[in-house]
């Protein structure tokens, strides 16, 4: 027998939204360990919000939303409204009932900002590293560091001489809205031209030989035993940063560590600096620079060096997940402040995913 295609829409519905999410959907194991961390910052939470005028975004439900932003690659804050508007898995995660209205974009950018003035990615990647901890997930010996590229959102024809900034032109541009730009030819540099999009944004390319870009970069210091980030952060890009931050996020340490990198730290300066703080340097030798590797048989003769070099390559996944799923491989915000915020906050994301792959093992 043919069934009825008629569709009535139901004045009740008696089945909760707990009830539609999948006892094995892999957002309830999220969603419990959010609660936790949420319940460790409330008084936190508290420090930032008036106790009198009109209730704002509960800074909960906003993270909650900002997790699944970067959870689901969700391109905009106006895109992650409408799918809280139709998405039962979304609302249910965030903590909306059926009924609730939906934030207009504006309004949820707009309390964003005011968790970003209250440093709350810092408190909450603490949070999410202090589970991992409890968990006996991470390793307090053996670290790796390494940066990566994140394109700007500012177009090469924003980068564009400083004297020059603020002074109108007095040709007449062919397109008001996309004006031709011609630069061939023209020697340009950080120290002489500047983005009028993002003024944090440097030219820089990553390797010889590829083109130069308008960006920041990002640099994580990752425990070596289950590719966990302990630290982050996000600088203006120059030729020194990588090196510079790593030793930023590697801080003091009250016992003797090893750390793995990349050729690019093969420096005699970098490695001089290490063993002064009592790290063993784990480097890849690049035996092209001028003058020879920095790295001698003192190190690369023990297996621990073998060992850190296999496990270095795992910082690759932690960059390849923030720039597919994450979406920072072009940043969908301006200013260096704004940008470090949502890096910190999509590496806390990262290890929340990675605490609970961990957890379903063990």
């Amino acid at each position: 027998m043919r069934g009825d295609n008629e569709q009535q829409a139901a004045m009740y519905s008696y089945i909760s939204p707990e009830q539609r999410v999948p006892a094995d959907h892999p957002l309830r194991r999220l969603r419990q360990m959010t609660d936790e961390i949420f319940k460790q910052l409330s008084a936190r939470f508290d420090q930032l919000y008036s106790r009198t005028g009109r209730p704002s975004i509960a800074p909960e439900r906003l993270l909650r939303a900002l997790l699944l932003q970067v959870l689901y690659s969700v391109r905009s804050e106006r895109m992650l409204m409408e799918q809280l508007e139709y998405n039962l898995l979304f609302r249910w995660f965030v903590g909306l009932n059926m009924d609730d209205a939906v934030w207009d974009a504006t309004t949820f950018s707009k309390n964003r900002d005011r968790l970003l003035r209250g440093e709350i990615a810092e408190e909450f990647f603490a949070a999410v590293l202090e589970l991992a901890r409890t968990k006996e997930l991470l390793s307090d010996e053996h670290f790796t560091v390494d940066g990566t590229m994140v394109e700007g959102w500012a177009s090469l024809k924003s980068f564009q001489p400083k004297e020059q900034l603020g002074r109108g032109s007095d040709d007449k541009p062919d397109d008001p809205g996309n004006p031709t730009v011609n630069f061939h030819g023209q020697k340009r540099s950080n120290e002489t031209h500047q983005s009028t999009t993002d003024s944090d944004l440097r030219l820089f390319k990553k390797t010889r030989g590829s083109e130069a870009k308008l960006a920041y970069q990002g640099h994580v210091l990752m425990e070596n035993r289950n590719g966990l980030v302990v630290n982050a952060q996000l600088t203006r890009a120059s030729g020194t940063a990588e090196r510079e931050t790593a030793l930023a996020l590697l801080g003091k340490r009250n016992k003797r560590v090893t750390l793995a990198a990349d050729k690019a730290y093969d420096t005699k300066g970098f490695i001089s600096d290490l063993r002064q703080r009592r790290v063993t340097p784990h480097v890849a030798q690049n035996v092209k620079r001028r003058g020879g590797s920095a790295i001698d048989q003192r190190t690369t003769r023990h297996p621990g060096y073998e060992v850190s070099q296999r496990k270095r390559k795992r910082v690759e996944e932690i960059f390849g997940w923030l720039k597919t799923v994450g979406l920072l491989r072009k940043t969908r915000h301006r200013g260096l402040e704004l940008v470090s915020w949502i890096f910190k906050f999509a590496t806390a994301a990262y290890n929340l995913v990675r605490i609970r792959n961990l957890s379903a093992v063990t």
